[in-house]
């Protein structure tokens, strides 16, 4: 099976509640030629309980009745395919690739799954034959460094940890101090997940960031926001505010196989404007997979 195939199935089954209890129910539609205005108005409920976003579905609706007043037979199923391609394709993210060493942050608000995200984009990296060194950087929270030491077991990567208390952005140099010295190409790197303030948040991401480039003037190549996607408004608004304090640039998303409202993916890339990078689609050491639009839509719609 090729890459695509297997990221298709990967996406298909962490996709199955969305495909059960939204889109099953839209599969009687999407599969007419023709639509009347009442099952227009049923798809566009189906669409939106999808959670496409409002802005999306709009588009897709416009879409739609301009291709009906064509006179023709259409394919909505094929429609939809094609639009959510569209809006998905707009923010590509670039390739996880290692030249020399990348040093990557992991930020996001505690309970989204970030220290786990580490862990499986760890074993991620690994399989693929590179390299890679775990610094446990949340070290207000001594679950959070424990955890991290196991993800690191099952990863057979190498983990950095200090006492609960220690200076973040101290083992941060630590970390990129010994993966320089090494040669190793990654350097992932977990964060606090504490929002008490924004200012006191920018202060600590910038210290860990000011540690970081007296080894490498470069780091961090790479700010991977960690965002539940079953949080809705509210997880947009926490996503904001890391965007702005550590300058985040790429997102993964991650749960997304235990909520109903897979199309969630849509309006977060309109709204934050940053790439998607990894998935998170079950709780295996490989169900963290990178984004790829064409195997999400298929994977959602089940073409």
């Amino acid at each position: 099976m090729g890459l695509l195939g297997g990221l298709f199935d990967k996406f298909k089954q962490g996709l199955k509640r969305t495909q059960t209890l939204v889109l099953a129910p839209m599969g009687r539609l999407l599969g007419l030629r023709r639509l009347d205005e009442a099952q227009l108005e049923e798809l566009e409920d189906l669409l939106l309980q999808a959670d496409l976003g409002v802005k999306a579905v709009n588009q897709l609706m416009v879409r739609l009745r301009a291709e009906l007043k064509g006179g023709s037979d259409i394919d909505p199923k094929g429609i939809l395919r094609e639009e959510l391609l569209r809006l998905l394709r707009q923010t590509p993210a670039a390739p996880f690739v290692a030249q020399g060493t990348q040093v990557v942050l992991l930020v996001g608000v505690n309970g989204v799954g970030k220290t786990t995200t580490l862990g499986k984009l760890a074993a991620h990296l690994k399989t693929r034959g590179e390299e890679v060194l775990v610094v446990a950087g949340d070290t207000f929270r001594a679950a959070a460094i424990d955890q991290l030491e196991r993800w690191g077991e099952r990863a057979g990567v190498p983990v950095i940890r200090n006492q609960m208390g220690g200076d973040p952005a101290a083992i941060a140099f630590d970390g990129a101090t010994s993966a320089k010295a090494k040669g190793t190409p990654w350097v992932l790197i977990d964060t606090a997940g504490r929002l008490h303030t924004k200012d006191h948040l920018m202060k600590e991401l910038d210290k860990i960031r000011r540690s970081l480039q007296k080894v490498i003037p470069e780091a961090p190549h790479r700010v991977l926001l960690v965002l539940d996607a079953t949080t809705g408004q509210n997880g947009l608004q926490q996503a904001e505010a890391f965007i702005r304090a550590a300058g985040a640039t790429d997102l993964v998303l991650t749960k997304l196989d235990g909520s109903a409202k897979g199309g969630v993916v849509v309006p977060i890339l309109e709204h934050l404007k940053l790439p998607i990078a990894f998935v998170g689609v079950g709780e295996g050491l490989d169900d963290l997979v990178p984004f790829d639009p064409e195997a999400f839509v298929d994977g959602l719609l089940d073409v």
